[in-house]
């Protein structure tokens, strides 16, 4: 069977055996579509609109692969929760890499496609739920303006798969600029062979950052590239209040991207030790611990590169532990900027950082749902429930930081700036997880209107429109979502 528009190279393949295995999909018994992003198809340069729902199924659910396609899983190894494994795609095989029309290339996968040789004794299935969680959050995360996979499709697979019971199955088409990993350098790595690292190396950088070839010491212009790559990633984490819940090295993609959504969440009420994922039981994965644990990711990534680095041991050492020295205060300097924009301040002054504490202490203090607060100060005739609200203390800062506002808003072009900057910088609706796991639940019991309207109101994040009030309300008590599960 054909695909319109289907533009597919392999290229990764190219690499030594030892990195990849090919792999068939498991036969789905009764595959049916549940949800198909066709702007994405349309992005990508597919036209799906002629193909019969039946064998849109079939296509998506793996059963029957556009001719010429041998899908193959990868290996990788990664740091999880701070322990060293080797690991693989355990229920993930890559069909090849689109090149769309607008000439990106970018890897279609199935996710939840069957067992592979790196399965660990797992099913390799997937279950429906988890896969539209991730349909909602990464296609969300899109719509916000952050770096992500995305999600073409979900399909159900007809057949139940045990879990906590037992649920429908389903297969996940996911989208990525690639799926090259920390954990694939740390892979490399463990081979101990210098060759098999310098394949991976300079195969990433062609297909990633081909200009860092033209460094001086290219594989440090490629640790320092996928380090600032990651403090802009998650300085966007940070700013919409976004928890990923599963920050081992094997979810650190170095394109930049954010991958693989298990546990992830937004936060509601204002805290940086939130944490969700059931599995996150000592908070390494905290929001707050975000940015040291980023930093920790880049220190293993660069222990892969040593090698490549310096011929001397101490010289790759010294420029390594130098890099990422730098990433905490290119963090910092990153994310102090998105506070300012947040803020709408277009200028800098010292007294910034005081500023934002204060307010980042007073939302903790007074449990001030994240989200709604910046919304509250960007649309201020326009209040959502706001905890803080006839607070002394709230009141003192916000006479502050109107006073720091005009100092930069001086002319009407100023003032015109300061409030694009917060507009862009602050949503007003975020998949709240009372709200997705409502839809979740309906969807699974066949009823996909909730999970409609949720992609629907996600899609359009940063505008204050009406009929969305429901999507921008906190969860009542009884609505509060307190763990999320991996769905593995």
């Amino acid at each position: 069977m054909e695909l319109s528009g289907l533009n597919l190279e392999v290229t990764y393949t190219s690499l030594p055996d030892s990195f990849f295995t090919y792999v068939a999909p498991e036969p789905a018994p009764a595959p049916s579509l549940v949800v198909l992003n066709q702007k994405l198809a349309t992005t990508l340069g597919l036209d799906l609109s002629d193909v019969p729902d039946h064998d849109l199924a079939n296509i998506l659910a793996g059963n029957s692969l556009p001719s010429g396609i041998s899908t193959f899983a990868q290996a990788y190894a990664g740091h999880q929760f701070g322990h060293f494994t080797l690991l693989g795609d355990g229920r993930a095989l890559l069909w090849g890499e689109q090149r769309t029309p607008s000439g990106d290339r970018v890897d279609i996968q199935f996710k939840g496609s069957g067992q592979t040789p790196y399965s660990r004794r797992g099913d390799g299935r997937a279950s429906l739920g988890p896969m539209l969680r991730e349909y909602i959050i990464s296609e969300a995360m899109h719509a916000l303006g952050i770096p992500t996979t995305r999600s073409l499709s979900v399909t159900r697979t007809g057949e139940k798969i045990e879990r906590d019971g037992w649920e429908d199955g389903a297969v996940l088409v996911r989208i990525a600029a690639s799926h090259i990993r920390v954990g694939t350098f740390e892979y490399a790595a463990a081979q101990g062979k210098d060759s098999v690292l310098n394949d991976l190396f300079l195969y990433t950088a062609k297909r990633h950052m081909p200009e860092v070839l033209d460094a001086e010491n290219p594989a440090l212009a490629f640790l320092k590239t996928v380090s600032l790559r990651q403090i802009a990633l998650i300085t966007h984490w940070m700013r919409v209040g976004f928890i990923h819940g599963v920050m081992n090295t094997d979810n650190m993609s170095i394109s930049g991207e954010t991958i693989d959504y298990g546990p992830c969440a937004f936060m509601d009420t204002y805290d940086p030790n939130t944490v969700f994922s059931s599995i996150d039981r000592f908070g390494r994965y905290a929001y707050g611990n975000q940015p040291v644990i980023a930093q920790w990711n880049i220190a293993r990534f660069a222990e892969t590169l040593l090698p490549l680095l310096a011929s001397s041991t101490s010289k790759a050492i010294a420029l390594a532990e130098q890099c990422v020295e730098d990433f905490e205060q290119a963090f910092h300097e990153s994310w102090l900027t998105m506070m300012r924009e947040k803020l709408g301040l277009s200028d800098e002054d010292p007294d910034d950082i005081p500023l934002i504490s204060d307010l980042l202490n007073l939302m903790q203090k007074y449990s001030a749902d994240y989200t709604n607060t910046f919304a509250n100060l960007t649309y201020g005739d326009k209040r959502l429930p706001q905890a803080l609200e006839g607070t002394p203390a709230f009141s003192r800062w916000l006479s502050q930081w109107k006073t720091r506002r005009q100092s930069c808003e001086q002319t009407p072009n100023a003032k015109a700036h300061s409030q694009d900057l917060m507009q862009a910088s602050n949503p007003v609706i975020i998949p709240r997880n009372h709200l997705v796991e409502d839809a979740l639940h309906h969807a699974e019991s066949g009823d996909p209107s909730r999970f409609t309207a949720l992609c629907s109101a996600l899609a359009h994040p940063y505008a204050w429109t009406k009929g969305t009030e429901n999507f921008r309300q906190p969860p009542l008590p009884s609505e509060r979502i307190y763990q999320t599960f991996c769905g593995t």
